[in-house]
C-alpha cells in the first residue's frame, strides 16, 4: 500500500453541507464543520487530550466512507463532501442519546447539574421526550464522597473518559480508569479504593469536564448559611481574584467579563458581616515569599525556591515529587493567610473575640477544601485560618437561590479594612500571575531603582511551561513558570537531571491557573474545544491591573499599614508565626499494601 505524506501546509477543499471551505490537510470532519459554521454533537471529545470517537453522538455522513464516521477523529479529504445533518446521522445520534440515557440515572430535576448537564441539553435539543429501551443495569444511587472537595455517582456517569483523560493527559495523577468489562464497566480507582485513599491532588478538573453530574463539588453551601443565620457569629467572606473573571458567566455574561462590583454587591445582599478581597493577601503573600526569595538568594538557601499558592501542587509535590519539598516556600497560600489575618489583625482591629469570627473564601479552586483541614493551617488561638471555603459555582448557586437579580445590582466596593489591593494581587489567578507579582517587588528590592516597566510579558500566557532571565543587580536571575501538574512534573523532571538550573518556579496546578480552577463555571465541551476560557478569563485581570495606580505589593498602604501596627516587618517573627506553615512527604498510595503500591509502582 502506498504511504500519502501530508505536509503540514497542505491545503484541501471539502464541502460542508453544499458550501465549499478550505481545511489545512489533517483536520478532522468535526473542525470542518465548526469551520463552516456548524455544531456537531460531542460527548467524549476533548480536544488534544481525548479524541477516541467512543460515545458516537458525533456521527456524520461524509462521501467515500462505508457508513456513518466519527466526526471527531475522522479527518477530511480532498473533494470530500461532508452532511452533518442527514436524516441518517439525526437518527443514528438519537438512537445513541436513547441508548446512554437508558443506562444513566435520571432524576435531573434534584441533581446538581440540572440545566448545565450536556447529556440532558442533547436529549432535549434531539427530541426525546422518552426512553424506549431499557436494560437491566442497576440505577441506585452509587455515591463515593471520600475527599473534602469531590462526590462521584457512578449512577450518571456515561463513560465519556473526559475524567480519565484530563487526570492522566494535563494532571499527571492517573488515579482514576476504567474497571470491570460490558455492562460492568465503571469509573474508578486502582482495586476499587475510595478516592481518598489514592494519590488524588483534590483539583477537580476531572468536575470541570464531567458532561454530567457524575462528578460534582462537595456542596458547602450550607454551612455558609447555618453561619449567617447565627446572631453569634460575625460572618466575613473573602474571594480569590480569579472569582471575579468567570463568575458574570453564571448569569449569562460574555466569558471574560470583570464582576468584581457586581459580585460585592452581591455578596453584601446575601449578608455577610464584611465583604473583603484575597487579592489583598496575595499582597501579604509577595510581601512574605519575596523576603523569603531574597533571603535564600543572598545566604544560600535551596534553590529554586518554588511558590506554595495552589494546593493541589503542593498535594502533587508532598505525593510525587517529596524530594522537592525543602524547595517549597513555607508561605501559606493567599486563602490561608486571609483566614490567619480575619481571626488576629482584623479581630484585634473591630474588637472582636476570634471566636466569633467566620470565615468563609469563595475560590475558583475544589482543593481549597481540603487545603482548610491540613495540618499546620490554624494560627490564632488554635482556631482553623478559614471554616469555610466555596467555590465560584456554590456562590452562583447561593446567589440564585435567595433570587438576586444579577443584571439589577449596583457596582459596590470592598470593605477598606482587609478589601485594599495592588495589581499586582490581582493577577495572581493567571499563570504567570505570582511570578510577575513577585518580580515587582523582588527586583525593585535587590536593584534598589524603580522598574522603569511593571509588565514582564515573559511569564505571561496560557504555555504549559514558560522561561525567563532578568539581569537583577548584576545576577541573572532564571525563573520558570509551569502550569497543569503533568507540565510541573516535566519542569521538575528537567531539573532532577540537571537539564536547568533556576533560582525560582512558580507551579500552579489547574492549566492556565486559577482562572481555569475545577470551581469554576462549567462551560460544555462543544464551547471549551474551539474556545480558551483560560485566555478569555485571564485578559479580565490584566486589563484591570494595567489600569490601577498601585501594581507593586511593596506599595500598598494597607501592607505598610498592617506590618507597621500589627506583623512587624516581612519574614519577621510573628509573620512566620501567623502566615507560613510546613508541608511534608505523603504515600503516593495511602491506604493500600506494599504489595499493591509496588504493583502500582
Amino acid at each position: 500500500m502506498d504511504t500519502v505524506k501530508i505536509k503540514v501546509n497542505d491545503v484541501v477543499k471539502v464541502k460542508v453541507n453544499g458550501a465549499e471551505i478550505e481545511c489545512p490537510a489533517g483536520t478532522t470532519v468535526l473542525e470542518a464543520a465548526r469551520r463552516a459554521g456548524y455544531s456537531i454533537p460531542t460527548l467524549c471529545y476533548m480536544k488534544e487530550i481525548n479524541a477516541i470517537g467512543a460515545c458516537r453522538v458525533c456521527v456524520t455522513e461524509v462521501t467515500g466512507a462505508r457508513g456513518l464516521v466519527a466526526a471527531c477523529v475522522y479527518p477530511v479529504a480532498e473533494g470530500m463532501e461532508i452532511n452533518t445533518n442527514s436524516q441518517a446521522a439525526l437518527e443514528a445520534r438519537k438512537k445513541t442519546l436513547e441508548l446512554i440515557l437508558s443506562n444513566h440515572r435520571k432524576e435531573c430535576l434534584t441533581c446538581a447539574r440540572n440545566r448545565s448537564c450536556e447529556l440532558q441539553a442533547m436529549a432535549e435539543d434531539y427530541g426525546i421526550e422518552e426512553v424506549r429501551f431499557e436494560t437491566q443495569a442497576d440505577r441506585t444511587p452509587k455515591i463515593e464522597h471520600s475527599t473534602p472537595h469531590l462526590v462521584r455517582d457512578n449512577s450518571k456517569c456515561i463513560l465519556c473518559r473526559r475524567c480519565l483523560a484530563v487526570c492522566k493527559v494535563r494532571q499527571a495523577a492517573s488515579v482514576i480508569g476504567p474497571i470491570d468489562r460490558g455492562f460492568k464497566t465503571h469509573i474508578g480507582s486502582a482495586f476499587d479504593r475510595d478516592l481518598g485513599e489514592v494519590a488524588c491532588i483534590n483539583c477537580g478538573q476531572c468536575i470541570y469536564v464531567c458532561p454530567t453530574g457524575a462528578l460534582t463539588e462537595a456542596d458547602d453551601t450550607g454551612k455558609v448559611w447555618e453561619a449567617l443565620a447565627d446572631p453569634s457569629k460575625h460572618v466575613v467572606v473573602g474571594t480569590a481574584p480569579a472569582v471575579r473573571a468567570a463568575i458574570g458567566e453564571e448569569f449569562g455574561k460574555e466569558i471574560g467579563t470583570n464582576s468584581e462590583g457586581t459580585m460585592v454587591a452581591a455578596l453584601r445582599r446575601l449578608g455577610f458581616d464584611a465583604v473583603f478581597d484575597v487579592n489583598a493577601s496575595a499582597d501579604l503573600t509577595i510581601m512574605e515569599e519575596g523576603t523569603e526569595f531574597i533571603h535564600r538568594l543572598k545566604e544560600g538557601g535551596v534553590l529554586p525556591m518554588i511558590t506554595s499558592c495552589s494546593p493541589g501542587w503542593i498535594r502533587f509535590c508532598e505525593q510525587y515529587y517529596p524530594e522537592f519539598i525543602p524547595n517549597l516556600s513555607s508561605c501559606k497560600s493567599p486563602q490561608q493567610m486571609f483566614g490567619a489575618m480575619m481571626k488576629s489583625y482584623y479581630a484585634k482591629v473591630k474588637g472582636i473575640d476570634p471566636k466569633d469570627i467566620f470565615v468563609v473564601t469563595v475560590m475558583p479552586c475544589t482543593a481549597k477544601k481540603f487545603e482548610i483541614r491540613r495540618d499546620d493551617q490554624s494560627s490564632a488561638d488554635g482556631l482553623w485560618d478559614i471554616d469555610v471555603s466555596i467555590t465560584t459555582r456554590e456562590l452562583a448557586k447561593m446567589i440564585r437561590r435567595v433570587g438576586i437579580n444579577w443584571d439589577l445590582l449596583p457596582e459596590e466596593k470592598f470593605d477598606p479594612e482587609f478589601g485594599d489591593f495592588t495589581g499586582a494581587g490581582l493577577i495572581f489567578g493567571a499563570t504567570g500571575g505570582v511570578m510577575e507579582a513577585a518580580l515587582r517587588t523582588v527586583v525593585e528590592k535587590l536593584s534598589g531603582k524603580e522598574l522603569a516597566e511593571l509588565d514582564f510579558r515573559e511569564v505571561r500566557g496560557v504555555e504549559g511551561v514558560k522561561e525567563a532571565s532578568y539581569d537583577v543587580a548584576g545576577t541573572n536571575v532564571r525563573v520558570a513558570v509551569a502550569s497543569g501538574t503533568a507540565n510541573a512534573a516535566k519542569l521538575l523532571d528537567k531539573i532532577k537531571r540537571g537539564e536547568a538550573d533556576y533560582h525560582f518556579v512558580e507551579i500552579m496546578c489547574c492549566p492556565g491557573g486559577c482562572v481555569n480552577g475545577g470551581g469554576q463555571p462549567i462551560q460544555p465541551g462543544i464551547l471549551r474545544n474551539f474556545v480558551d476560557l483560560r485566555v478569555q478569563r485571564a485578559r479580565a485581570l490584566y486589563s484591570k491591573d494595567a489600569t490601577m495606580k498601585l501594581r507593586k505589593s511593596h506599595e500598598s498602604p494597607l501592607m505598610k499599614k498592617v506590618y507597621a501596627e500589627f506583623l512587624g516587618e516581612p519574614g519577621g517573627h510573628k509573620a512566620h508565626e501567623l502566615l507560613h506553615t510546613t508541608y511534608k512527604a505523603t504515600p503516593k498510595y495511602p491506604g493500600f499494601t506494599a504489595e499493591q503500591a509496588a504493583k502500582k509502582g
